[in-house]
């Protein structure tokens, strides 16, 4: 039976993006040994969503994306930015939440959103 899932981010900035994560997002970690940091996650879902298809589907080509949730994205959003992280995207209303992105020290994104949807972990305000 599955017990865990290990997330791997791979970036050209790794010590930079192990900072962000403990000093910005203070997610708490582990030294995995010379200064390899693990970071413990909040509890997770996975979705599975259709991908483009030969033939017509118009989705994204087949991928992986790293959101986080939060319950309020508004406030998280203002004690990030007064940490220094910039939001690469507005706040949108998608219907099953409230969706934006984060700039990552190394350039990249994080999505970030306040969910609506039932969770099989939490229960969405």
């Amino acid at each position: 039976m599955v017990n865990g899932a290990h997330v791997i981010l791979f970036t050209r900035d790794s010590a930079g993006m192990r900072a962000w994560f403990r000093d910005v997002l203070e997610l708490p970690s582990v030294d995995a040994g010379e200064g390899w940091l693990i970071f413990a996650l909040p509890p997770a879902e996975v979705a599975i969503h259709p991908a483009a298809q030969a033939g017509g589907h118009e989705g994204p080509p087949p991928s992986h994306r790293l959101y986080l949730m939060c319950d309020d994205v508004h406030a998280t959003v203002a004690r990030l930015a007064a940490r220094g992280v910039e939001t690469a995207s507005p706040i949108t209303d998608q219907g099953w939440g409230l969706l934006t992105s984060l700039r990552t020290p190394d350039g990249g994104e994080i999505g970030l959103y306040q969910p609506r949807h039932p969770s099989p972990t939490w229960t969405a305000p």
